[in-house]
């Protein structure tokens, strides 16, 4: 084992882990006012930065973006070459900069200032041109970086990034931001999934295995063989009646020698476990944890409509 491995590691996340703890006494009354200002921005949060802060900024702004806040990346070196022309009267700058120094930086704060822009500074320096010039200065400062040699961006660019997301939840937390707006900017992946998918989506797919209560246990067998679903519904002008699942068949085969003169309600589970067609998917796989069973019988205003199986939300990467 390499001592010194470990003892790097270690140190790297406790001396990250001291600057994070630190943020708490930065967030201040500037803090409250950038995130208020935000909140009824009109325009766009226009982030921007260089070097390791420049990847900070698009970390920032696709988590603003993702959680309700139009937000646009725009490249400090990038902004002084042009790309300028992507900043709108209404829109808020926040630039994000440890020295507060950096010469595209100080290049490009006075053009900011002269469109009018409100101006935010995520700095890690409050005596820096940067901060001096900003209308609200977040401060990110930092005791030392991770580095050994105290160069490496490790603990600023940490310290950045946890700064955003707390900017991120609180932007989040005042527009009231629902799992269902969640989900309009997530469609995609499993994630996506567990915010839109239906159990009618689901259930739609299988035809409705049912039988009545007075089918004979051999045709009981052959509707839950050829629905494939490991059960079948059992009942009586669409109400359901009860439930009778290949378990119960085996269990009644091994106890019953006269099985051929029995029915279905002489099997049947009279109260199983069920979900209505508009709930969630994700919903579904719970309610199968919970019993831990592998099917649900789905049910629309007290009438039968089909059957969730497991292998319906292994296959949408649910469970």
């Amino acid at each position: 084992m390499n001592n010194l491995i470990l003892q790097t590691a270690i140190q790297t996340i406790t001396i990250e882990q001291e600057a994070i703890a630190a943020l708490i006494h930065k967030v201040d009354h500037s803090f409250e006012q950038a995130v208020e200002l935000m909140h009824t921005c009109k325009g766009r949060i226009v982030i921007s930065g260089i070097g390791k802060s420049a990847i900070i900024a698009q970390k920032i702004v696709a988590t603003l973006n993702s959680t309700g806040t139009p937000s646009l990346f725009l490249h400090a070196a990038d902004a002084i070459h042009g790309d300028l022309g992507m900043l709108q009267q209404e829109d808020i700058c926040m630039l994000i900069s440890k020295s507060g120094e950096s010469p595209e930086i100080k290049v490009l704060v006075p053009f900011i200032k002269n469109f009018g822009n409100v101006l935010v500074a995520l700095c890690g320096n409050r005596q820096s041109f940067l901060a001096q010039q900003a209308d609200y200065v977040i401060d990110t400062t930092v005791e030392t970086e991770a580095c050994p040699n105290n160069l490496a961006p490790t603990s600023s660019t940490t310290a950045q990034l946890v700064m955003g997301d707390a900017l991120a939840v609180c932007l989040l937390q005042l527009k009231g931001f629902t799992p269902a707006d969640f989900a309009k900017f997530h469609p995609g992946g499993a994630l996506g999934k567990q915010l839109y998918l239906k159990v009618q989506d689901l259930s739609s797919l299988h035809i409705a295995p049912q039988v009545e209560k007075n089918t004979t246990i051999k045709d009981v067998i052959l509707e839950i063989s050829s629905k494939r679903l490991g059960a079948t519904a059992v009942v009586e002008h669409q109400q359901l009646l009860g439930i009778i699942t290949d378990g119960d068949i085996r269990r009644m085969l091994e106890k019953e020698a006269n099985w051929h003169t029995l029915r279905a309600e002489n099997i049947m589970h009279s109260t199983p476990k069920t979900i209505e067609t508009n709930a969630l998917a994700v919903e579904a796989l719970e309610k199968m944890r919970s019993a831990n069973i592998s099917q649900l019988i789905v049910l629309e205003n007290n009438v039968y409509k089909g059957m969730i199986h497991i292998h319906d939300l292994l296959r949408e990467g649910l469970v």
